[in-house]
């Protein structure tokens, strides 16, 4: 019991210092074809299911902590102010600070819970008796990929490519996606599944929950700082969890996966029991 406390408090400051390190160097970040792609959240999400929901919460907070001291003292964008309550003040007074509070550290504190729940979810619907629970958990990972992969092109290549053939080049790939999953050694790999359904899990709700807090919160200043009239902050968020949301989500996938299977060959995914 000692050697795992001991064990569980050296994983939690090895992500700890890792989290810090990509926040305050370019090592947090992929450059990809057109855009940066984030992967500050991965240590987060490896921290929630290898050491649990409530130290991947803290591990959350760590993330959302280096967020805040950036955009409050590098500020190097117009709405750096929806991650600072100090800049927020200047822009919203007191109601500013509880607002970027939450959009700060919430979605953050929340990456450290919800992939450990999502990993647990998918590895029982994998294990289920039958071949119900895998069916469901194949077609949702293929659903998954051709609604982001049809919406990517659709904003990646809107002049190149009609709504149509995004459509139809995403249900081609949920498709084979399906098919892979159906005829792989799915018992064998349940956990390797699970993990990469995590990894996407903790992508969408860091995303999702900062676009969403911004569009209900600050709407009207988040559209004054991107230069865009009131109506099209929708477009621009949107936009963003499309793009960059999808390509963090892959990405983290991956890594998750990856690095998670190594992991386990030394610690195994942490349990309640």
């Amino acid at each position: 019991m000692k050697n795992e406390k001991t064990y569980a408090m050296v994983l939690t400051a090895l992500f700890t210092a890792i989290i810090v390190i990509m926040a305050f160097t370019p090592l947090g970040y992929i450059p990809l074809v057109v855009i940066n792609a984030t992967i500050i959240h991965i240590p987060v999400i490896l921290g929630a299911l290898f050491l649990g929901p409530k130290k991947g919460a803290f591990l959350g907070f760590v993330f959302g902590l280096t967020s805040f001291i950036n955009n409050t003292f590098k500020a190097a964008t117009a709405s750096a102010f929806v991650f600072s309550p100090v800049l927020a003040y200047n822009v919203d007074g007191v109601p500013g600070i509880f607002k970027s509070i939450y959009i700060c550290f919430v979605p953050r504190i929340l990456v450290g819970i919800v992939p450990y729940f999502v990993y647990l979810l998918i590895r029982k619907a994998l294990r289920g008796e039958g071949q119900s629970g895998r069916i469901i958990a194949d077609g949702a990972a293929s659903f998954i990929l051709f609604v982001s992969l049809r919406a990517f092109l659709i904003r990646l290549l809107p002049d190149v490519l009609s709504a149509t053939v995004c459509t139809v080049i995403g249900l081609a790939a949920g498709g084979v996606l399906m098919a892979v999953l159906t005829v792989s050694g799915r018992k064998k790999g349940s956990a390797n599944i699970a993990l990469a359904y995590a990894g996407l899990a903790g992508a969408y709700t860091n995303t999702l929950f900062v676009m969403s807090g911004i569009f209900i919160l600050y709407k009207e200043a988040y559209a004054q700082a991107v230069g865009v009239a009131g109506e099209a902050v929708l477009d621009v968020i949107m936009g963003v969890v499309t793009f960059n949301g999808v390509v963090e989500a892959v990405v983290a996938a991956i890594i998750v996966a990856g690095v998670g299977i190594a992991l386990t060959r030394v610690k195994p995914v942490y349990s309640r029991e």
